[in-house]
């Protein structure tokens, strides 16, 4: 499989050797093979030195469409930042994407990579995802694309996006497992550290820095619901706090957070039980007295669902800032 790496000016260098570097290894894993299953090229649109995001250089060779599968690493980005004059940029390495695509390449982003695709179109009528930090941002950019920021890779129609930085790992490991087979990609995985079957970003949400819009109105609900947490949701008592009508109150905070008090208040206990499971050694009843809720089973499943894995499992991974 003859895979191209696409470099260019200010691009994350990480998320090139990442890939090419699993990718080497997982050829030495398959030793034995007449020649190197994974023939990987980075390629530029220059055919020298391209100038990362760090600061440095790498080299990289002409740009070509003879191989079958092309990756766009990311960029470095802040939440703040409108991506508009950056991509502006770099008008040549879409249209090589597009191109590329065009003549039945597959192509796979890494992180905000996927701003470039969705320049180039090929985000389009696709499912797609990026890292949850910029979702909201990428789903209001291309309209025509349904994002699951909740997803690590996502796969449709020769197009694969996936999530933040480390998910370049999980890219190449796919790339192992599909043309090698699984016992090669879990030796791989396992000589390099890298991780095996994750399937969610879910765990890795951080509410409390993702960009949000804030009104006062929509402010001071939040902060009177937080203040309330271990209380039962009670919203008679709510809009009688803001001298609204109950009517009046779902409709002014769903205009301008986006969602009802109820769902606020839900997230904001996800966030609270996620808080002192990773800090402190509460059993999980004890947690649940301190978020307001009082049916562990109930609680479960909705962290489950939220959160894309257990209590328990969030837990051992995440304790005392552990990581798996």
């Amino acid at each position: 499989m003859r895979v191209g790496v696409l470099a260019y000016e200010g691009c994350l260098a990480a998320e090139i050797f990442v890939l090419t570097d699993l990718l080497l290894i997982a050829n030495r894993v398959a030793d034995g093979a007449s020649t190197d299953p994974f023939e990987v090229s980075v390629i530029s649109a220059s055919g020298t030195s391209v100038v990362t995001a760090g600061g440095f250089s790498i080299g990289a060779q002409d740009w070509h469409h003879d191989f079958d599968h092309l990756v766009v690493p990311g960029f470095d980005l802040v939440p703040s930042e409108d991506p508009t004059t950056r991509l502006s940029l770099w008008d040549r390495e879409i249209e090589f994407i597009r191109a590329s695509e065009a003549r039945g390449v597959r192509v796979s982003s890494v992180c905000v990579g996927a701003y470039l695709l969705g320049e180039a179109g090929l985000l389009d009528g696709r499912r797609c995802t990026t890292s949850w930090l910029y979702g909201t941002d990428l789903a209001s950019r291309y309209p025509g694309a349904t994002v699951r920021t909740d997803s690590l890779i996502v796969q449709d129609d020769g197009v694969t996006t996936t999530a933040a930085f480390t998910a370049a790992l999980d890219l190449a490991t796919a790339l192992v497992r599909e043309h090698l087979g699984d016992t090669i990609a879990r030796t791989t995985a396992r000589i390099t550290l890298a991780p095996e079957n994750r399937t969610s970003q879910s765990p890795y949400i951080v509410d409390s820095i993702l960009p949000v819009e804030h009104t006062q109105f929509a402010d001071d609900v939040g902060s009177w619901l937080v203040e309330r947490i271990a209380e039962p949701y009670d919203l008679d008592l709510l809009s009688d706090a803001f001298h609204l009508s109950t009517r009046t109150m779902l409709r002014k905070f769903k205009d301008e957070a986006g969602e009802s008090p109820r769902s606020y208040l839900r997230r904001a206990r996800i966030r609270k039980a996620k808080r002192l499971l990773e800090s402190t050694d509460l059993p999980l009843g004890k947690i649940l007295g301190h978020i307001g809720y009082q049916d562990p089973g109930t609680f479960r499943r909705l962290f489950t669902d939220r959160v894309g894995m257990s209590p328990a499992d969030y837990r051992k991974r995440f304790r005392n800032g552990g990581a798996g």
